[in-house]
């Protein structure tokens, strides 16, 4: 390990899809400042999410562990990680780190800071314009200062929210990507988001009155990342004024993608589509990674935590599911992984398989938008997944489903217990103890009401110390 360990930001941006950052190849200029990081650093190009939503994702990439190990697999996870898994923060705690986590206080994947703060990153359209990120580096910075003026390294992990519904970025953001009339009468593309009964009231209470235009909201999306874009140019612009460039660890990341107008999920992330698997993932490391490189091949969440350890040269003792990337960035392997198991558990409770070609989705009970039972997309003809070949393609189906099957055996014997996304049937929050009989069922009972609800339903925990951070403003 260096003489002065290395500090540690890792920004863990909700909701932020690879697919809409400039330096993954968008068409939009949403990310000019992430973009230099990665032109100073190193990106992947392949880095998923493999349980989603949020709990699950922070949850893999806090531990390195995946969801046998972590059990984390649903957004209202009950109870607690096991008492032998260790998050981040409290591995790096056993080597003399200080950690605090911004934003993200309360839920099951935020365990084993030393201090926790709070932001406000909620709000409905009479609070617009949001200022996520505004009131993110208003705690930070002090914070950042703080533990820039302590004697001991320290790991700063930030919850982003902003490409988080709801889409309500400020000026100029807000009209950046768009200069149409989103209330065109004669435009009917979000017909079928009004008529979706489960969002439709929390979706409209954010959005203008009278909206018709679907790309008016996509444009606010990608107005909410540049907007964070900018501000977090501001936390990295702190960093080099305290002098801590070359001796701090910044890591870009994701907890999962989101869902645009794609696959009729509307303005979310739930569903095994790429746009909510692919996630983003940078380091930055003056004179330790090299700068300007871009790694292809499969990576994983769980990768997070074994890389940090190989970057500091650290040994925590611990047999991580995950494997570090850095035989990949320096050629030594292509891909960590040929394929990989994937969950969701948000609004729907599925599983399935994933391999550089093809992708296996199957339902393990009816959903609320009464899709197939099982989906099978080949990503490298389909990229948007828009033609289920399951019933075409039987024998493929047979294939990935043995290949998921077995892993699911493996690592049920390996932890000794039930895979968790067969056992979290009160998933959903509606105190059922089962899974959904038929699709009717989880289309009459699963809503959300408005901002302050969807808030709840993350982590109400989370929900009330937020609103307490607003009161405090």
């Amino acid at each position: 390990m260096p003489d002065k360990p290395f500090n540690i930001l890792l920004i863990g941006i909700d909701s932020l899809s690879a697919s809409h950052m400039s330096c993954y190849g968008y068409h939009r200029l949403t990310t000019p400042y992430m973009d230099e990081v990665a032109a100073e650093g190193v990106l992947f190009t392949d880095n998923f999410c493999p349980h989603v939503p949020t709990t699950s994702g922070y949850g893999t990439m806090l531990t390195g562990l995946d969801c046998f190990s972590n059990t984390l697999v649903a957004l209202r996870h009950e109870g607690t990680m096991p008492d032998d898994v260790k998050s981040l923060a409290e591995i790096l705690r056993g080597f003399g780190y200080e950690s605090t986590c911004v934003g993200f206080q309360g839920n099951a994947a935020a365990r084993g800071f030393d201090n926790y703060i709070n932001y406000a990153g909620w709000g409905g359209w009479d609070e617009r314009p949001l200022r996520k990120a505004e009131n993110l580096n208003a705690v930070t910075v002090p914070e950042l200062n703080r533990l820039a003026a302590q004697d001991k390294p320290f790991f700063l992990f930030l919850r982003h929210m902003d490409p988080h519904s709801p889409y309500l970025p400020p000026p100029p953001y807000d009209r950046m990507f768009y200069h149409g009339d989103e209330c065109d009468p004669n435009n009917h593309s979000l017909d079928s988001m009004k008529e979706f009964k489960p969002f439709r009231d929390y979706l409209l209470s954010w959005m203008p009155p009278g909206i018709t235009d679907k790309e008016y909201v996509i444009a606010q999306y990608d107005g909410e990342i540049a907007y964070m874009d900018a501000c977090i140019q501001v936390l990295l612009n702190q960093l080099d004024t305290l002098g801590l460039r070359d001796n701090t660890l910044v890591i870009i990341n994701a907890d999962h993608g989101e869902t645009l107008d794609e696959h009729d999920c509307w303005f979310d992330h739930h569903g095994m589509y790429e746009c909510t698997l692919h996630v983003p993932l940078i380091y930055r490391l003056p004179g330790v990674l090299p700068e300007g490189e871009i790694v292809e091949g499969i990576t994983l969440h769980q990768d997070l935590v074994p890389t940090i350890m190989d970057i500091l040269e650290l040994d925590p003792g611990i047999k991580f599911d995950g494997k570090s990337q850095l035989p990949m960035l320096y050629g030594e392997v292509p891909a960590n992984y040929d394929g990989f198991y994937i969950t969701e558990c948000t609004w729907m409770r599925k599983h399935g398989w994933r391999t550089a070609e093809w992708k296996l989705i199957k339902a393990l009970e009816p959903d609320f938008h009464w899709k197939p039972e099982t989906e099978l997309y080949n990503l490298a003809v389909d990229p948007g997944e828009t033609n289920n070949l399951a019933d075409s393609e039987p024998l493929i189906v047979q294939a990935l489903e043995a290949k998921l099957n077995a892993h699911v055996a493996r690592r049920e014997a390996e932890t000794g217990r039930p895979a968790p996304i067969k056992t979290n049937l009160n998933w959903h929050g509606a105190g059922l103890g089962r899974g959904f009989e038929s699709s009717q069922e989880a289309y009459d009972t699963l809503y959300i009401g408005g901002p302050k609800h969807a808030a709840q339903l993350q982590d109400k925990e989370a929900a009330d110390a937020e609103e307490e951070a607003k009161k405090g403003d």
